[in-house]
Protein backbone atom coordinates (compact mmCIF):
# COMPACT_ATOMS: atom_id res chain seq x y z
CA UNK A 1 0.00 0.00 0.00
CA UNK A 2 2.66 2.25 0.87
CA UNK A 3 4.31 1.95 -2.72
CA UNK A 4 1.01 2.66 -4.44
CA UNK A 5 0.70 5.97 -2.46
CA UNK A 6 4.64 6.93 -2.90
CA UNK A 7 3.88 6.49 -7.17
CA UNK A 8 0.55 7.86 -7.05
CA UNK A 9 2.31 11.19 -4.63
CA UNK A 10 5.12 10.69 -7.17
CA UNK A 11 2.68 11.17 -10.95
CA UNK A 12 0.81 14.30 -8.77
CA UNK A 13 4.58 15.98 -8.47
CA UNK A 14 4.83 15.16 -11.96
CA UNK A 15 1.52 16.68 -12.56
CA UNK A 16 1.62 20.06 -10.94
CA UNK A 17 5.19 20.84 -11.62
CA UNK A 18 4.31 22.92 -14.61
CA UNK A 19 2.19 25.52 -12.48
CA UNK A 20 4.36 25.98 -9.88
CA UNK A 21 6.10 29.21 -12.07
CA UNK A 22 2.78 30.08 -12.70
CA UNK A 23 1.43 30.09 -9.52
CA UNK A 24 3.91 31.84 -7.72
CA UNK A 25 4.05 34.25 -11.25
CA UNK A 26 0.47 34.91 -10.10
CA UNK A 27 1.27 35.97 -6.28
CA UNK A 28 3.98 38.69 -7.82
CA UNK A 29 1.30 39.90 -10.11
CA UNK A 30 -0.89 40.01 -7.37
CA UNK A 31 1.41 42.38 -5.38
CA UNK A 32 2.31 44.17 -8.61
CA UNK A 33 -1.70 45.08 -9.04
CA UNK A 34 -1.89 46.28 -5.02
CA UNK A 35 0.54 48.56 -4.96
CA UNK A 36 -0.19 50.10 -8.67
CA UNK A 37 -3.67 50.78 -7.13
CA UNK A 38 -2.34 52.38 -4.17
CA UNK A 39 0.02 54.52 -6.05
CA UNK A 40 -3.28 55.47 -8.41
CA UNK A 41 -4.73 56.42 -4.98
CA UNK A 42 -2.18 58.69 -4.08
CA UNK A 43 -1.63 60.21 -7.27
CA UNK A 44 -5.27 61.15 -7.41
CA UNK A 45 -5.30 62.67 -4.18
CA UNK A 46 -2.86 65.06 -5.10
CA UNK A 47 -4.72 65.77 -8.35
CA UNK A 48 -7.70 67.17 -6.16
CA UNK A 49 -5.20 68.99 -3.75
CA UNK A 50 -3.72 70.80 -6.65
CA UNK A 51 -6.69 71.59 -8.42
CA UNK A 52 -8.21 73.00 -4.61
CA UNK A 53 -4.87 75.04 -4.98
CA UNK A 54 -5.33 76.44 -8.27
CA UNK A 55 -9.08 77.46 -7.09
CA UNK A 56 -7.75 79.14 -3.97
CA UNK A 57 -4.95 80.95 -6.19
CA UNK A 58 -7.48 82.17 -8.44
CA UNK A 59 -9.66 83.34 -6.02
CA UNK A 60 -6.62 85.36 -4.33
CA UNK A 61 -6.19 87.00 -7.75
CA UNK A 62 -9.44 87.63 -8.37
CA UNK A 63 -9.76 89.90 -4.64
CA UNK A 64 -6.35 91.33 -5.79
CA UNK A 65 -7.37 92.84 -8.82
CA UNK A 66 -10.44 93.96 -7.03
CA UNK A 67 -8.53 95.66 -4.42
CA UNK A 68 -5.82 97.41 -7.06
CA UNK A 69 -8.88 98.87 -8.76
CA UNK A 70 -10.16 100.21 -6.15
CA UNK A 71 -6.87 101.82 -4.42
CA UNK A 72 -6.12 103.47 -7.43
CA UNK A 73 -3.99 103.20 -9.91
CA UNK A 74 -0.50 104.29 -8.35
CA UNK A 75 0.10 100.95 -6.69
CA UNK A 76 -1.28 99.28 -9.72
CA UNK A 77 2.09 99.09 -11.40
CA UNK A 78 4.61 97.42 -8.59
CA UNK A 79 1.90 94.97 -7.09
CA UNK A 80 0.36 93.63 -10.32
CA UNK A 81 4.07 93.18 -11.36
CA UNK A 82 4.33 90.86 -7.43
CA UNK A 83 1.11 89.01 -8.58
CA UNK A 84 1.96 88.35 -12.30
CA UNK A 85 5.52 87.39 -10.82
CA UNK A 86 3.70 84.64 -8.60
CA UNK A 87 0.92 83.93 -11.41
CA UNK A 88 3.10 83.20 -13.61
CA UNK A 89 5.36 80.95 -10.88
CA UNK A 90 1.69 79.44 -10.38
CA UNK A 91 0.84 78.68 -13.78
CA UNK A 92 4.12 77.14 -14.42
CA UNK A 93 3.32 74.82 -11.49
CA UNK A 94 0.31 74.61 -12.57
CA UNK A 95 1.48 73.19 -16.15
CA UNK A 96 4.10 70.99 -14.35
CA UNK A 97 1.40 69.52 -12.45
CA UNK A 98 -0.75 69.15 -15.57
CA UNK A 99 1.97 67.77 -17.33
CA UNK A 100 2.63 64.75 -13.93
CA UNK A 101 -1.21 64.17 -14.31
CA UNK A 102 -1.12 63.52 -17.85
CA UNK A 103 1.63 61.50 -17.50
CA UNK A 104 0.35 59.56 -14.24
CA UNK A 105 -2.84 59.20 -15.88
CA UNK A 106 -1.30 57.26 -19.09
CA UNK A 107 0.38 55.15 -16.18
CA UNK A 108 -2.61 54.94 -14.72
CA UNK A 109 -4.45 54.12 -17.48
CA UNK A 110 -1.43 50.95 -18.84
CA UNK A 111 -1.36 49.62 -15.21
CA UNK A 112 -5.37 49.38 -15.91
CA UNK A 113 -4.66 47.33 -19.23
CA UNK A 114 -1.91 45.65 -17.44
CA UNK A 115 -4.66 44.78 -14.04
CA UNK A 116 -6.91 43.92 -16.85
CA UNK A 117 -4.58 41.06 -18.31
CA UNK A 118 -3.53 40.29 -14.48
CA UNK A 119 -6.91 39.35 -13.32
CA UNK A 120 -7.45 37.36 -16.34
CA UNK A 121 -4.38 35.52 -16.42
CA UNK A 122 -5.35 35.44 -12.80
CA UNK A 123 -8.72 33.69 -13.75
CA UNK A 124 -7.24 31.33 -15.72
CA UNK A 125 -4.88 30.27 -13.10
CA UNK A 126 -7.82 30.18 -10.76
CA UNK A 127 -9.52 28.11 -13.17
CA UNK A 128 -6.53 25.77 -13.63
CA UNK A 129 -5.92 25.14 -9.63
CA UNK A 130 -9.47 24.49 -9.22
CA UNK A 131 -8.96 21.85 -11.86
CA UNK A 132 -5.90 20.41 -10.57
CA UNK A 133 -7.86 20.68 -6.66
CA UNK A 134 -10.53 18.40 -8.66
CA UNK A 135 -7.76 16.34 -9.50
CA UNK A 136 -6.10 15.85 -6.61
CA UNK A 137 -9.12 15.40 -4.80
CA UNK A 138 -10.27 12.52 -7.42
CA UNK A 139 -6.46 11.02 -6.56
CA UNK A 140 -7.14 11.24 -2.97
CA UNK A 141 -10.45 9.00 -3.24
CA UNK A 142 -8.54 6.79 -5.46
CA UNK A 143 -5.99 6.71 -3.38
CA UNK A 144 -8.23 5.93 -0.42
CA UNK A 145 -10.04 3.38 -2.11
CA UNK A 146 -7.21 1.39 -3.60
CA UNK A 147 -6.38 1.38 0.24
CA UNK A 148 -9.39 0.00 1.14
CA UNK A 149 -9.10 -2.76 -1.78
CA UNK A 150 -5.36 -3.32 -0.42
CA UNK A 151 -6.79 -3.59 3.14
CA UNK A 152 -9.43 -6.19 2.01
CA UNK A 153 -6.97 -7.70 -0.20
CA UNK A 154 -4.99 -8.17 2.83
CA UNK A 155 -7.56 -9.81 4.62
CA UNK A 156 -8.84 -11.87 2.13
CA UNK A 157 -5.46 -13.37 1.80
CA UNK A 158 -5.00 -14.14 4.99
CA UNK A 159 -8.26 -15.71 5.25
CA UNK A 160 -7.17 -17.85 1.82
CA UNK A 161 -3.97 -18.21 3.76
CA UNK A 162 -5.42 -19.64 6.44
CA UNK A 163 -7.92 -21.73 4.44
CA UNK A 164 -5.18 -23.62 2.45
CA UNK A 165 -3.97 -24.02 5.63
CA UNK A 166 -6.65 -25.97 6.87
CA UNK A 167 -7.05 -27.41 3.36
CA UNK A 168 -3.60 -28.74 3.68
CA UNK A 169 -4.20 -30.53 6.75
CA UNK A 170 -7.92 -31.91 5.50
CA UNK A 171 -5.72 -32.83 2.49
CA UNK A 172 -2.92 -34.77 4.67
CA UNK A 173 -5.66 -36.18 7.17
CA UNK A 174 -7.54 -37.67 3.86
CA UNK A 175 -4.80 -38.97 2.25
CA UNK A 176 -3.62 -40.65 5.78
CA UNK A 177 -7.09 -41.77 6.12
CA UNK A 178 -7.20 -42.93 2.23
CA UNK A 179 -3.90 -44.87 2.73
CA UNK A 180 -5.38 -46.51 5.69
CA UNK A 181 -8.20 -47.44 3.59
CA UNK A 182 -6.66 -48.41 0.85
CA UNK A 183 -4.46 -50.86 2.73
CA UNK A 184 -7.79 -51.97 4.86
CA UNK A 185 -9.29 -52.99 1.50
CA UNK A 186 -6.25 -54.43 -0.17
CA UNK A 187 -6.31 -56.64 3.42
CA UNK A 188 -10.02 -57.22 2.41
CA UNK A 189 -9.71 -57.84 -0.83
CA UNK A 190 -7.05 -60.48 -0.67
CA UNK A 191 -9.24 -61.64 2.50
CA UNK A 192 -12.31 -62.04 0.10
CA UNK A 193 -10.09 -63.78 -2.34
CA UNK A 194 -8.89 -66.05 0.02
CA UNK A 195 -12.50 -67.00 1.08
CA UNK A 196 -13.96 -67.01 -2.45
CA UNK A 197 -10.95 -69.92 -3.64
CA UNK A 198 -11.53 -71.39 -0.13
CA UNK A 199 -15.24 -71.61 -0.88
CA UNK A 200 -15.07 -72.27 -4.44
CA UNK A 201 -13.11 -75.38 -2.93
CA UNK A 202 -15.82 -76.27 -0.91
CA UNK A 203 -18.56 -75.90 -3.31
CA UNK A 204 -16.47 -77.98 -6.00
CA UNK A 205 -15.95 -80.58 -3.21
CA UNK A 206 -19.63 -81.08 -2.45
CA UNK A 207 -20.90 -80.81 -6.24
CA UNK A 208 -18.32 -83.75 -6.64
CA UNK A 209 -19.54 -85.34 -3.83
CA UNK A 210 -23.60 -84.75 -4.63
CA UNK A 211 -22.31 -86.15 -8.19
CA UNK A 212 -20.81 -89.03 -7.00
CA UNK A 213 -23.60 -89.32 -4.55
CA UNK A 214 -26.36 -89.00 -7.43
CA UNK A 215 -24.31 -92.01 -9.46
CA UNK A 216 -24.36 -94.10 -6.35
CA UNK A 217 -28.14 -93.85 -5.56
CA UNK A 218 -29.00 -94.17 -9.57
CA UNK A 219 -26.43 -97.64 -9.28
CA UNK A 220 -28.26 -98.68 -6.34
CA UNK A 221 -31.65 -98.02 -8.17
CA UNK A 222 -30.63 -100.18 -10.91
CA UNK A 223 -29.31 -102.94 -8.34
CA UNK A 224 -32.55 -103.00 -6.79
CA UNK A 225 -34.57 -103.66 -9.74
CA UNK A 226 -31.88 -106.13 -10.85
CA UNK A 227 -32.17 -107.88 -7.66
CA UNK A 228 -36.28 -108.54 -8.69
CA UNK A 229 -35.30 -110.02 -11.78
CA UNK A 230 -32.15 -112.12 -11.03
CA UNK A 231 -33.50 -114.27 -8.96
CA UNK A 232 -30.80 -116.93 -9.38
CA UNK A 233 -27.61 -114.77 -8.51
CA UNK A 234 -26.66 -114.28 -5.19
CA UNK A 235 -27.13 -110.29 -3.54
CA UNK A 236 -23.97 -109.72 -2.37
CA UNK A 237 -22.42 -110.62 -6.38
CA UNK A 238 -24.67 -108.07 -7.54
CA UNK A 239 -23.08 -105.46 -4.86
CA UNK A 240 -19.90 -106.75 -5.93
CA UNK A 241 -20.63 -106.54 -9.33
CA UNK A 242 -21.75 -103.03 -9.37
CA UNK A 243 -18.55 -101.78 -6.98
CA UNK A 244 -16.62 -103.56 -9.85
CA UNK A 245 -18.70 -101.17 -12.33
CA UNK A 246 -18.69 -98.05 -10.12
CA UNK A 247 -14.91 -98.64 -9.80
CA UNK A 248 -14.10 -99.35 -13.32
CA UNK A 249 -15.56 -96.37 -14.15
CA UNK A 250 -14.30 -94.05 -12.03
CA UNK A 251 -10.60 -95.35 -13.31
CA UNK A 252 -11.74 -94.96 -16.43
CA UNK A 253 -12.76 -90.96 -15.76
CA UNK A 254 -9.55 -90.67 -14.27
CA UNK A 255 -7.36 -92.06 -16.69
CA UNK A 256 -9.54 -89.72 -19.60
CA UNK A 257 -7.47 -86.77 -19.09
CA UNK A 258 -4.51 -88.37 -18.53
CA UNK A 259 -5.02 -89.70 -22.24
CA UNK A 260 -6.06 -86.38 -23.90
CA UNK A 261 -2.92 -84.72 -25.48
CA UNK A 262 -2.47 -81.35 -23.46
CA UNK A 263 -0.57 -79.29 -26.15
CA UNK A 264 -1.96 -77.90 -29.12
CA UNK A 265 -1.32 -79.08 -32.08
CA UNK A 266 -0.43 -76.89 -34.93
CA UNK A 267 0.58 -77.22 -38.90
CA UNK A 268 0.44 -80.97 -39.06
CA UNK A 269 -2.82 -80.94 -41.18
CA UNK A 270 -3.56 -78.90 -44.21
CA UNK A 271 -5.99 -76.41 -44.20
CA UNK A 272 -9.22 -75.56 -45.95
CA UNK A 273 -9.15 -72.35 -47.75
CA UNK A 274 -13.03 -70.65 -46.95
CA UNK A 275 -15.31 -70.42 -50.05
CA UNK A 276 -18.86 -70.14 -48.15
CA UNK A 277 -20.57 -69.76 -45.15
CA UNK A 278 -21.65 -72.69 -43.40
CA UNK A 279 -23.60 -71.22 -40.34
CA UNK A 280 -24.82 -67.57 -39.74
CA UNK A 281 -25.25 -66.98 -36.12
CA UNK A 282 -26.06 -64.04 -33.80
CA UNK A 283 -23.51 -64.89 -31.32
CA UNK A 284 -24.08 -61.46 -28.89
CA UNK A 285 -26.42 -58.96 -28.80
CA UNK A 286 -23.27 -56.23 -28.35
CA UNK A 287 -20.27 -55.94 -30.44
CA UNK A 288 -18.29 -58.55 -30.33
CA UNK A 289 -14.38 -58.44 -28.94
CA UNK A 290 -12.73 -61.61 -30.12
CA UNK A 291 -13.04 -65.09 -31.32
CA UNK A 292 -10.95 -68.47 -30.56
CA UNK A 293 -10.62 -71.90 -31.60
CA UNK A 294 -10.19 -74.90 -29.33
CA UNK A 295 -6.74 -75.06 -28.95
CA UNK A 296 -7.44 -79.01 -28.15
CA UNK A 297 -8.60 -79.35 -31.83
CA UNK A 298 -12.08 -79.88 -30.07
CA UNK A 299 -15.42 -78.84 -32.27
CA UNK A 300 -15.61 -75.36 -30.55
CA UNK A 301 -15.30 -71.89 -30.98
CA UNK A 302 -15.52 -69.47 -28.31
CA UNK A 303 -16.43 -65.55 -28.73
CA UNK A 304 -16.26 -62.43 -25.84
CA UNK A 305 -18.42 -59.95 -26.40
CA UNK A 306 -19.59 -56.37 -25.13
CA UNK A 307 -22.14 -57.84 -23.33
CA UNK A 308 -19.94 -59.14 -20.91
CA UNK A 309 -20.74 -63.02 -21.45
CA UNK A 310 -18.33 -65.66 -22.96
CA UNK A 311 -19.85 -67.99 -24.84
CA UNK A 312 -18.93 -71.59 -26.45
CA UNK A 313 -20.06 -72.56 -30.08
CA UNK A 314 -20.04 -76.39 -31.98
CA UNK A 315 -18.73 -75.89 -35.09
CA UNK A 316 -20.51 -79.02 -36.49
CA UNK A 317 -24.42 -77.49 -35.86
CA UNK A 318 -23.37 -73.63 -34.86
CA UNK A 319 -25.30 -74.07 -31.73
CA UNK A 320 -24.75 -72.60 -28.27
CA UNK A 321 -23.13 -74.96 -25.85
CA UNK A 322 -22.19 -72.56 -22.93
CA UNK A 323 -22.29 -69.00 -21.65
CA UNK A 324 -20.23 -67.67 -18.91
CA UNK A 325 -20.86 -64.12 -17.16
CA UNK A 326 -18.30 -61.88 -17.12
CA UNK A 327 -17.87 -59.03 -14.76
CA UNK A 328 -21.02 -56.95 -14.54
CA UNK A 329 -21.66 -54.37 -16.73
CA UNK A 330 -17.79 -54.27 -18.59
CA UNK A 331 -16.94 -55.44 -21.67
CA UNK A 332 -15.38 -58.90 -22.10
CA UNK A 333 -11.96 -58.14 -24.24
CA UNK A 334 -10.37 -61.35 -24.53
CA UNK A 335 -10.67 -65.24 -24.75
CA UNK A 336 -9.19 -68.22 -25.26
CA UNK A 337 -10.25 -71.91 -24.71
CA UNK A 338 -7.90 -75.11 -24.22
CA UNK A 339 -9.89 -78.33 -23.63
CA UNK A 340 -11.68 -78.28 -20.14
CA UNK A 341 -10.24 -74.88 -19.42
CA UNK A 342 -11.40 -71.40 -20.36
CA UNK A 343 -10.71 -68.08 -19.53
CA UNK A 344 -11.94 -64.55 -20.28
CA UNK A 345 -10.27 -60.53 -19.69
CA UNK A 346 -11.93 -58.09 -19.71
CA UNK A 347 -12.40 -53.94 -18.43
CA UNK A 348 -13.03 -54.88 -14.57
CA UNK A 349 -9.06 -55.36 -14.12
CA UNK A 350 -9.59 -58.95 -13.85
CA UNK A 351 -9.58 -62.32 -15.60
CA UNK A 352 -11.81 -65.20 -14.98
CA UNK A 353 -10.95 -68.75 -15.10
CA UNK A 354 -14.00 -71.34 -15.59
CA UNK A 355 -14.02 -75.39 -16.03
CA UNK A 356 -16.09 -75.98 -19.06
CA UNK A 357 -16.76 -79.20 -18.38
CA UNK A 358 -18.67 -78.24 -15.01
CA UNK A 359 -19.35 -75.00 -16.05
CA UNK A 360 -18.06 -73.38 -12.81
CA UNK A 361 -15.55 -70.67 -12.33
CA UNK A 362 -12.28 -72.06 -10.24
CA UNK A 363 -10.21 -68.82 -10.27
CA UNK A 364 -10.51 -64.58 -10.64
CA UNK A 365 -7.32 -63.44 -11.30
CA UNK A 366 -7.08 -59.85 -9.74
CA UNK A 367 -3.72 -57.73 -9.34
CA UNK A 368 -3.91 -55.66 -12.70
CA UNK A 369 -4.76 -51.56 -12.06
CA UNK A 370 -6.43 -51.53 -15.66
CA UNK A 371 -8.51 -53.21 -18.06
CA UNK A 372 -6.91 -56.34 -19.14
CA UNK A 373 -6.76 -56.55 -22.89
CA UNK A 374 -5.45 -59.67 -24.07
CA UNK A 375 -5.47 -63.51 -22.95
CA UNK A 376 -3.93 -66.65 -23.79
CA UNK A 377 -3.62 -70.12 -22.30
CA UNK A 378 -0.52 -71.77 -22.20
CA UNK A 379 0.04 -75.32 -23.48
CA UNK A 380 -1.23 -78.21 -20.42
CA UNK A 381 -3.56 -75.45 -19.09
CA UNK A 382 -1.61 -74.69 -16.11
CA UNK A 383 -0.43 -71.12 -16.72
CA UNK A 384 -2.39 -68.11 -17.91
CA UNK A 385 -0.92 -64.90 -19.39
CA UNK A 386 -2.46 -61.84 -19.58
CA UNK A 387 -1.70 -58.02 -20.97
CA UNK A 388 -2.80 -54.68 -19.52
CA UNK A 389 -3.59 -51.45 -20.09
CA UNK A 390 -1.59 -50.69 -16.54
CA UNK A 391 1.65 -51.66 -19.07
CA UNK A 392 2.39 -54.96 -17.80
CA UNK A 393 2.21 -58.67 -18.84
CA UNK A 394 1.34 -60.69 -16.07
CA UNK A 395 1.93 -65.23 -15.53
CA UNK A 396 -0.34 -66.89 -13.59
CA UNK A 397 0.12 -70.69 -12.19
CA UNK A 398 -3.68 -71.55 -11.86
CA UNK A 399 -2.80 -75.63 -11.69
CA UNK A 400 -3.90 -75.41 -8.22
CA UNK A 401 -6.70 -74.27 -5.96
CA UNK A 402 -5.26 -71.25 -5.66
CA UNK A 403 -3.69 -69.12 -8.07
CA UNK A 404 -0.14 -67.65 -8.06
CA UNK A 405 1.26 -65.04 -9.38
CA UNK A 406 4.76 -66.22 -10.85
CA UNK A 407 6.04 -63.13 -13.24
CA UNK A 408 5.66 -59.74 -14.24
CA UNK A 409 7.42 -57.88 -17.43
CA UNK A 410 7.17 -54.41 -17.68
CA UNK A 411 7.13 -52.33 -20.68
CA UNK A 412 5.94 -48.53 -21.85
CA UNK A 413 3.16 -48.91 -23.57
CA UNK A 414 -0.28 -50.88 -23.61
CA UNK A 415 -0.53 -54.22 -24.25
CA UNK A 416 -2.93 -54.83 -27.16
CA UNK A 417 -2.48 -58.69 -28.19
CA UNK A 418 -0.40 -61.34 -27.20
CA UNK A 419 0.52 -65.14 -28.59
CA UNK A 420 2.32 -67.86 -27.16
CA UNK A 421 3.18 -71.29 -29.06
CA UNK A 422 3.50 -74.77 -28.33
CA UNK A 423 6.70 -74.79 -29.96
CA UNK A 424 9.75 -75.86 -27.04
CA UNK A 425 11.44 -72.65 -25.84
CA UNK A 426 9.54 -70.49 -27.93
CA UNK A 427 8.91 -67.03 -26.52
CA UNK A 428 5.95 -64.76 -25.77
CA UNK A 429 5.30 -62.60 -28.51
CA UNK A 430 3.36 -59.17 -27.96
CA UNK A 431 2.09 -56.93 -29.67
CA UNK A 432 1.80 -52.56 -28.50
CA UNK A 433 -0.42 -49.50 -28.89
CA UNK A 434 2.84 -48.07 -30.17
CA UNK A 435 3.38 -49.82 -32.64
CA UNK A 436 5.68 -52.05 -31.43
CA UNK A 437 6.32 -55.79 -31.12
CA UNK A 438 8.05 -57.38 -28.24
CA UNK A 439 9.44 -61.14 -27.23
CA UNK A 440 9.49 -62.42 -24.06
CA UNK A 441 11.59 -65.47 -22.22
CA UNK A 442 9.07 -66.74 -19.59
CA UNK A 443 11.44 -68.49 -17.61
CA UNK A 444 13.48 -65.23 -17.11
CA UNK A 445 11.36 -62.30 -17.27
CA UNK A 446 13.86 -60.79 -19.93
CA UNK A 447 13.45 -59.28 -23.27
CA UNK A 448 14.34 -61.37 -26.20
CA UNK A 449 13.20 -59.09 -28.76
CA UNK A 450 12.40 -55.32 -29.38
CA UNK A 451 10.70 -54.16 -32.83
CA UNK A 452 9.60 -50.34 -32.16
CA UNK A 453 7.27 -48.61 -34.65
CA UNK A 454 6.69 -51.15 -37.28
CA UNK A 455 2.62 -50.47 -37.34
CA UNK A 456 1.71 -47.29 -37.73
CA UNK A 457 -1.31 -46.39 -34.97
CA UNK A 458 -0.83 -50.30 -33.03
CA UNK A 459 -0.22 -53.43 -33.18
CA UNK A 460 -4.06 -55.06 -33.09
CA UNK A 461 -2.85 -59.05 -33.68
CA UNK A 462 -0.12 -61.38 -33.10
CA UNK A 463 0.31 -64.97 -33.86
CA UNK A 464 3.18 -66.79 -34.43
CA UNK A 465 3.68 -68.75 -37.43
CA UNK A 466 2.44 -72.89 -36.92
CA UNK A 467 5.48 -75.15 -36.61
CA UNK A 468 7.56 -71.87 -36.80
CA UNK A 469 9.59 -70.09 -33.47
CA UNK A 470 10.80 -67.49 -36.34
CA UNK A 471 8.27 -66.05 -38.20
CA UNK A 472 5.21 -64.35 -36.60
CA UNK A 473 2.21 -62.32 -38.25
CA UNK A 474 1.03 -58.97 -37.17
CA UNK A 475 -2.12 -56.70 -37.69
CA UNK A 476 -2.21 -53.29 -37.69
CA UNK A 477 -3.93 -49.90 -37.30
CA UNK A 478 -2.29 -48.82 -40.56
CA UNK A 479 -4.29 -51.53 -42.49
CA UNK A 480 -1.71 -54.19 -43.04
CA UNK A 481 -0.78 -57.50 -42.65
CA UNK A 482 2.94 -58.17 -42.11
CA UNK A 483 5.15 -61.41 -41.45
CA UNK A 484 8.12 -60.44 -39.17
CA UNK A 485 11.41 -62.61 -38.99
CA UNK A 486 12.30 -62.31 -35.07
CA UNK A 487 15.89 -63.52 -35.85
CA UNK A 488 16.99 -60.40 -37.53
CA UNK A 489 13.95 -58.20 -36.82
CA UNK A 490 13.14 -57.52 -40.34
CA UNK A 491 9.72 -57.81 -42.23
CA UNK A 492 9.45 -60.86 -44.60
CA UNK A 493 6.16 -60.07 -46.52
CA UNK A 494 3.44 -57.40 -46.32
CA UNK A 495 -0.49 -57.65 -47.20
CA UNK A 496 -2.45 -54.88 -47.85
CA UNK A 497 -5.59 -54.20 -50.24
CA UNK A 498 -7.31 -50.65 -50.88
CA UNK A 499 -10.47 -52.07 -49.46
CA UNK A 500 -8.79 -53.68 -46.46
CA UNK A 501 -8.98 -51.56 -43.55
CA UNK A 502 -8.15 -51.79 -39.60
CA UNK A 503 -10.55 -49.84 -37.39
CA UNK A 504 -10.08 -51.35 -33.88
CA UNK A 505 -7.43 -51.82 -31.72
CA UNK A 506 -8.44 -56.00 -30.88
CA UNK A 507 -8.58 -56.40 -35.11
CA UNK A 508 -7.24 -60.29 -35.33
CA UNK A 509 -5.90 -61.87 -38.23
CA UNK A 510 -4.82 -65.37 -38.43
CA UNK A 511 -2.69 -68.09 -40.08
CA UNK A 512 -3.97 -70.94 -41.55
CA UNK A 513 -2.87 -74.38 -39.88
CA UNK A 514 -0.38 -75.04 -42.29
CA UNK A 515 1.34 -71.75 -42.37
CA UNK A 516 0.52 -71.38 -46.17
CA UNK A 517 -2.09 -68.65 -46.25
CA UNK A 518 -2.64 -65.87 -44.14
CA UNK A 519 -6.85 -64.40 -43.60
CA UNK A 520 -8.00 -61.25 -41.84
CA UNK A 521 -11.71 -59.28 -41.82
CA UNK A 522 -11.99 -55.69 -42.96
CA UNK A 523 -12.89 -53.38 -40.52
CA UNK A 524 -15.44 -51.24 -42.70
CA UNK A 525 -17.31 -53.73 -44.61
CA UNK A 526 -16.53 -56.76 -43.03
CA UNK A 527 -15.26 -58.67 -46.14
CA UNK A 528 -12.78 -61.47 -45.83
CA UNK A 529 -9.41 -61.35 -47.44
CA UNK A 530 -7.08 -64.47 -47.28
CA UNK A 531 -3.50 -64.01 -49.18
CA UNK A 532 -1.35 -66.33 -49.93
CA UNK A 533 1.90 -66.45 -47.30
CA UNK A 534 4.46 -67.18 -49.70
CA UNK A 535 4.21 -64.18 -52.16
CA UNK A 536 1.73 -62.02 -50.79
CA UNK A 537 -1.11 -62.80 -53.12
CA UNK A 538 -4.93 -62.53 -52.39
CA UNK A 539 -6.34 -65.36 -53.34
CA UNK A 540 -10.11 -64.83 -52.28
CA UNK A 541 -12.20 -62.11 -51.10
CA UNK A 542 -15.56 -62.81 -49.21
CA UNK A 543 -17.95 -60.49 -49.19
CA UNK A 544 -21.53 -59.96 -48.19
CA UNK A 545 -21.89 -61.97 -44.81
CA UNK A 546 -20.86 -59.24 -42.54
CA UNK A 547 -23.29 -56.09 -42.41
CA UNK A 548 -20.44 -54.59 -39.88
CA UNK A 549 -17.35 -54.11 -39.59
CA UNK A 550 -15.26 -57.52 -38.96
CA UNK A 551 -13.65 -57.41 -35.06
CA UNK A 552 -11.60 -60.67 -35.44
CA UNK A 553 -10.70 -63.96 -38.09
CA UNK A 554 -10.01 -67.24 -36.53
CA UNK A 555 -8.45 -70.53 -38.38
CA UNK A 556 -8.28 -73.68 -36.48
CA UNK A 557 -7.53 -77.05 -37.68
CA UNK A 558 -11.13 -78.02 -37.77
CA UNK A 559 -11.37 -80.76 -35.30
CA UNK A 560 -13.94 -84.16 -36.30
CA UNK A 561 -15.91 -81.97 -38.88
CA UNK A 562 -13.32 -79.96 -40.67
CA UNK A 563 -15.16 -76.57 -39.89
CA UNK A 564 -11.90 -74.49 -39.64
CA UNK A 565 -12.48 -70.52 -40.08
CA UNK A 566 -15.07 -68.22 -38.12
CA UNK A 567 -15.00 -64.02 -38.36
CA UNK A 568 -17.43 -61.94 -36.02
CA UNK A 569 -18.67 -58.35 -36.07
CA UNK A 570 -19.31 -55.55 -34.45
CA UNK A 571 -22.99 -56.54 -34.37
CA UNK A 572 -22.17 -59.57 -32.96
CA UNK A 573 -22.79 -61.82 -35.60
CA UNK A 574 -20.71 -65.07 -35.87
CA UNK A 575 -19.91 -66.49 -39.55
CA UNK A 576 -18.51 -70.23 -39.93
CA UNK A 577 -17.07 -70.68 -42.81
CA UNK A 578 -16.48 -74.28 -45.36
Amino acid sequence: MDQVYNLIQQRNAIETLPFVSLHSSNSQLRNLVASLQFRCESLERQYLELQQLLADQALLVNQSNQNIIKSGSGGVSKNEGKLREKIAKLQKDLNEKLRNEVKLAAEAAESSKEISQLNEEKSSHEATIATLNVEIHRCNEIITHLTNELEESKSRTRLAEAQFDGLKDAIRSLQEENEEKSKLNQRLLDETIAEKEKFAEQFNTMNDTIEKLQKENNMLRSLSKMEKSWFGLPKKGILAGAAGLVGGGDAKSKQEPEEESSERQWGVVGAVVPSQPLFTVKAHRDDAASVRYDGTNQNLVATASSDSTIRVWDTGNGQLQASFSGGGSYPMLGVDISGSVICGCGADKTCRVWRYDTKRMIHQLAGHSQKITCVRLFAGEKNIITGSADRSIRIWDISRHIYTHTTTFRHSSTTNCMDVSGEKNCPIVTGHLDGGVRCWDARTGDRALDIPALHEGGVTSVQWKPGSIHEVLTNGRDSTLKIVDARNNSVVLTFRDRDFCTLTNHASSSYSPDGIHVAGGSGDNGDLFVWNASNGELEKRLSGLHKSGSMGVAWGRGGSNGQQVASIDKSGMLVLWA
